[in-house]
């Protein structure tokens, strides 16, 4: 549930959203300056506030992928590059996009607040970090959504809005949307993204109320993503928050307060939230440890939840902890990629024999046919060796029946009639 905020009015109309990150919109009061207030727990829960001393994000540029971003907003003003529009076409011409959602992730992640010393409105993780808005799916109020959700022609708009993102300076990449089944296309993009050193985070799923395991939600569950589960304010796994071994963390997606277009401010649920905070850590991370892969971005997430258990497929490795995973980002970034010192050789060099040892390696091709062949051959024989055994066996057996009855044929002999004296 979202609801919408304006100054401390009614906004002006209800809204409802369903988008693959699962949000759903009504109107309700509230005042800017109440917003940051709101925030504290979820701040609190991941420890920025210490975080911050490290660093707030800058030199960090993080996609969002999504239903596109206000760049006008008081609380991401100056920080918004406007990308490529996938969508267009789905939307009758003239028909502004609604970017509702997609501003609400962006100021999760990037939101620097607006007044005074930047003390109202939003706040996000990665406050110095900026946005670039890739806009890739509609959301349900606008005219095109049926057009776009039908129309062959944007099957693969996820796919290309990565590549765009790689292809335009991004380091992480936001996709708090997901989807049924996943693409070659997206899985190719993926693989892309990650060999260039760009971190993906995506949302687990809203489908998981009242499931024992949920499905699987793609990007998320594509190996390389680091898929994000939703928990409430007590810590424990969202009800709606899809469970299932993807699931790599979790981060707070219940009662969680974003900006909308027009600078407007919106509170709601859903794993789209928890990925978007989650890629404010990830955007802290590359901030500090700019060459750092995302494996070990990765790795630093999954270390850092303050509460250690075991794994699980409802919250995965925990709740992200901003500070511990800079802590462990620190540990991480002392590391090679490839290992150094004596006898080691470099990896972009051709293998040379040890001293002493110059002969020559013999490469022993196996030629599967031949293989198969002999194989056959043999095969053959033993069964034919078979065969001849049990033929002379048979062959035996019918001289020896033949012999006893040739005996039993014969007359018998006669009695001797002189005895020796």
């Amino acid at each position: 549930m979202l609801t919408a905020l304006r100054r401390g009015v009614l906004a002006a109309s209800a809204a409802a959203l369903v988008l693959s990150g699962g949000a759903f919109l009504v109107p309700g009061p509230a005042r800017a300056d109440d917003v940051r207030l709101s925030q504290q727990d979820v701040l609190r829960t991941l420890d920025v506030d210490n975080a911050w001393r490290l660093t707030k994000g800058r030199g960090v540029t993080v996609a969002v992928l999504d239903s596109g971003v206000d760049p006008d907003h008081h609380d991401l003003a100056g920080s918004v590059v406007t990308g490529r529009d996938f969508t267009a076409g789905a939307n009758p011409r003239g028909v502004q996009p609604v970017r509702l959602h997609g501003t609400y992730m962006a100021s999760l992640i990037a939101g620097h607040g607006h007044g005074p010393g930047g003390a109202d409105g939003i706040i996000g993780i990665a406050p110095q970090a900026r946005v670039l808005s890739v806009r890739v799916i509609l959301e349900d109020e606008e005219p095109g959504f049926r057009t776009f959700n039908s129309d062959a022609r944007y099957e693969a708009v996820v796919a290309k809005g990565i590549r765009y993102a790689v292809d335009h300076g991004a380091e992480v990449i936001n996709l708090s949307l997901s989807k049924d089944m996943p693409t070659k296309d997206e899985r190719t993009a993926i693989r892309y993204a990650i060999s260039k050193g760009v971190v993906l985070v995506a949302a687990a799923g809203n489908e998981g109320a009242g499931k024992r395991t949920a499905p699987y939600s793609y990007p998320a569950a594509i190996p390389g993503v680091i898929s994000v589960a939703a928990v409430t304010s007590t810590l424990r796994r969202a009800s709606f928050s899809n469970r299932n071994s993807s699931v790599m963390v979790a981060a707070p997606g219940v009662d969680v307060l974003g900006a909308g277009p027009g600078d407007e401010y919106w509170v709601g649920r859903g794993t789209s939230q928890a990925t978007a905070l989650v890629s404010g850590v990830a955007a802290l991370i590359k901030s500090r440890y700019p060459r750092m892969s995302p494996a070990l971005v990765a790795q630093a997430l999954t270390s850092s939840p303050a509460t250690k258990g075991p794994y699980n497929t409802g919250t995965g490795f925990g709740v992200v902890n901003a500070y511990r995973a800079l802590s462990v980002a620190a540990t991480l970034a002392r590391h090679r990629a490839t290992a150094s010192g004596a006898g080691v050789q470099s990896p972009s060099r051709a293998v040379r024999p040890a001293a002493g040892d110059q002969d020559p390696i013999v490469v022993v091709r196996r030629d599967t046919g031949a293989i198969l062949l002999d194989g056959a051959i043999a095969l053959g024989a033993f069964a034919g060796s078979g065969a001849g055994v049990a033929v002379l066996l048979l062959l035996t057996r019918r001289a020896r029946r033949r012999q006893r009855e040739e005996d039993d044929a014969l007359p018998p002999a006669p009695w001797p009639t002189g005895l020796p004296t």
